[in-house]
This record gives C-alpha cells, structure tokens and sequence, in this order.
C-alpha cells in the first residue's frame, strides 16, 4: 500500500524577534528538530516519500547557513522528498532554491519542484502533479493543467500545491493563488497536498491541508501536524493520519477578572500548561490588592516554567477592598485621602478618583513591604 507523509509551511528562516532573545533562539531551533521529526516518521512509518506543500523558507533572503542546515535535518529519511516553492520562497529566476543549487547543499534524494509538471517517483509508483508558485501571488489557479497532466499506468496521482482553497477557509483569504475546491475530483486525483493554511484541515475526502509541523503563531487551528497518506491503489479513498509534531504549543487569552474566583479560575488553567507553552495574556477588568500580589507571585512562576510568557496589565484595575486598605495601615492625612478617594469612586463611579486610589493603595502597600524587609 502506498504511504507518503504530507507536510508544509516550514518558514525557516523566521525570527522571532518579539520574544526576548533566549526564547526567540530555542522557537528557531524547534523548526529545525521539526525536519529531523518528519524524516523520523517517515522512517518509523515506512513512508515511500516525504511531500512538502511550500514555504519551506520564510524569505529568499535565508542566510546561507540556513539553507545548509534545512537540507542536513532532512538526511534522516533517504527516500524521496518533494519540495515545491510557496509564496514565501517563490520559484524566481533568482531565489533561495537557485542559491541552493549552487551551494551544493540539495541533496540527490530532494527533488525542487521549481517548474509545473509531473515528477514521476519510479520506484514508489507516485506521480506527484507540482503547482510551484514563481511569484509571490497569482491570481489564476495554478493547479488548472493538473487535468491535462499524464501519468504512468498504475501510478497514483497526488497533487501538491499551496493557495487558498476558494470558498472553504475563513478569514476572508480567498484572494491571491486560488485553488478550486474540486481540483481533485476534477483532475483525477487520488490525494491533493495542499500548503498555505499554518493549521491541519481536510477541505474534503481527497483534499487537504497538512498545517506547519511546529507553531509559529497565536491562532488556534491545529498546527504542529504532519499527515501520513495511504492509499490502497489508484482511484481508492486515502486513509490520512494526523501526527503531532510541534514541541511547543502556543496559547493566547484574552481575559477580564470581576470576582476572586476569576483569578483562581486563571491560575488553575494557567498551571496545568505544560512547560512546553508559548503564552501570550491580556488581563482587563479589577482586580484587589491581595489578588494582584497572588497573580504577581503566580506570573513569576510561570515565566520560569514556560518557554515564554508575556502578560499585559494596563487594562487591569485596582479595586483595594476594605480588608486591603486596613492592612496598608494608612493614617492620618493619608488616610484621609485614602477615604476621600474611595467614597468619590463609590458615589460618583469616578474613574480618574478609582486610578488614583489604585495608584496610592499600590505606593503605601510598597511603603509597608519596604518597611517589613
């Protein structure tokens, strides 16, 4: 039966530039350990070819060690890889793969799908029709002249592209390098690899979309996959096995704290993370002096469990209850600005006399730990 693992959207070569410099490091190496992941399934799955659905590189302007090292974590698998130029490293007369050519570093077993037409694997019995992108955006779909395209007897004919299926995926990209949707019942398609959309999606029983082996963004749709395809024989229905392979997992939440039990709510989700997190949190809403010292003391936890964690607060307010203003100990005039301030916020709903009170809660609660050191 043949089997072929299906991946895409490598983007090597992306910075990571708003992590501190550390975590921006490992989330580059994390790409590079995705590659030497995908040759070890293949392996582990005996996989006759590895078919990679665009973006391998993030730009054409990769440095060179980049190029090197992409085609090095491939050596793991020395069945045939198949790899087609995106919108990120488009098949120009003078790109990343022309540059890799003449450094050398493409292996004999990695064929560049750098023009349209069939790469005919021999002894895998596997026509792979390719749809190169040779620029950066098209408006017609590329994949059209599959239809005409002629493959030996007994060869299945796989697809691989990378587009927008048109109609079928959100957040309005139907725009530049469409696909049709039935491009594999129409071109007498036994599978059609797709790239360009960073999570895993099957689009329909033939037709999919293998996402970016290891995450790169904040957005929930399923990255970090690879596909194992297999298919009976020409014609049959491919049976397509999702496998993790992402070491780390990305999480963005947006939340507003009114009550303790928010923010107990918060730290309970946030401690069952694994340590392989990439968090990213907005907090908004009020939140006590007592509740602010717990999520400081939690955040500082978390920061050194996590590979990252990012928190904005501007949108968190301090609501000191009775119990924190008596703990600050505030007296004489203090205190009686202390009260002036809480009895206009209650009375009025006076945003500016609520800040300010937060403001001084914050001051005298520092005052009192300074004092107790």
């Amino acid at each position: 039966m043949p089997k072929f693992l299906h991946t895409a959207d490598w983007q090597m070569g992306r910075a990571f530039t708003r992590f501190e410099t550390e975590d921006g490091a490992a989330l580059v190496e994390a790409r590079f350990e995705a590659i030497e992941k995908l040759a070890q399934l293949a392996n582990e799955h005996q996989c006759d070819a590895v078919l990679v659905a665009g973006d391998v590189f993030d730009a054409q302007t990769v440095s060179d060690r980049t190029i090197r090292r992409v085609f090095n974590a491939t050596k793991g698998f020395t069945g045939p890889w198949v790899m087609l130029p995106g919108n990120h490293d488009a098949a120009l007369a003078e790109s990343v793969w022309t540059r890799a050519q003449r450094l050398g570093a493409v292996p004999g077993n990695v064929h560049l799908a750098l023009q349209p037409g069939v790469i005919n694997l021999e002894p895998q019995h596997l026509s792979v029709l390719c749809a190169p992108l040779t620029q950066r955006h098209t408006y017609g779909d590329l994949t059209e002249p599959f239809t005409g395209y002629e493959s030996p007897e007994g060869y299945l004919r796989i697809g691989l592209a990378h587009g927008s299926v048109q109609g079928l995926l959100p957040e309005e990209i139907d725009s530049t390098n469409p696909i049709a949707p039935d491009r594999a019942e129409a071109s007498r398609l036994d599978y059609l690899a797709l790239g360009d959309w960073h999570g895993t999606k099957q689009i329909n029983e033939r037709t999919w979309y293998s996402g970016t082996p290891e995450p790169e963004r904040f957005r929930n749709n399923e990255a970090g996959n690879a596909l194992i395809v297999e298919v009976s024989g020409a014609g049959a229905p491919p049976t397509v096995t999702p496998l993790q392979t992402g070491r780390y997992q990305w999480h963005q939440w947006r939340e507003s704290l009114a009550v303790q039990s928010d923010l107990e709510q918060l730290l309970e989700r946030l401690d069952a993370l694994p340590e392989s997190a990439v968090v990213d949190l907005r907090l908004e809403g009020s939140i006590t002096l007592a509740g602010e010292e717990t999520l400081l003391k939690a955040l500082s936890v978390a920061e050194a469990k996590f590979r990252s964690l990012r928190c904005e607060r501007s949108g968190l307010q301090l609501a000191p209850t009775d119990e924190d203003i008596a703990a600050l100990k505030a007296d004489g005039y203090v205190g009686e600005v202390v009260e002036s301030l809480r009895e206009r916020q209650g009375e009025a709903q006076d945003d500016t006399a609520r800040d300010a009170l937060a403001i001084l809660a914050g001051l005298l609660r520092e005052r009192e730990q300074e004092a107790g050191q």
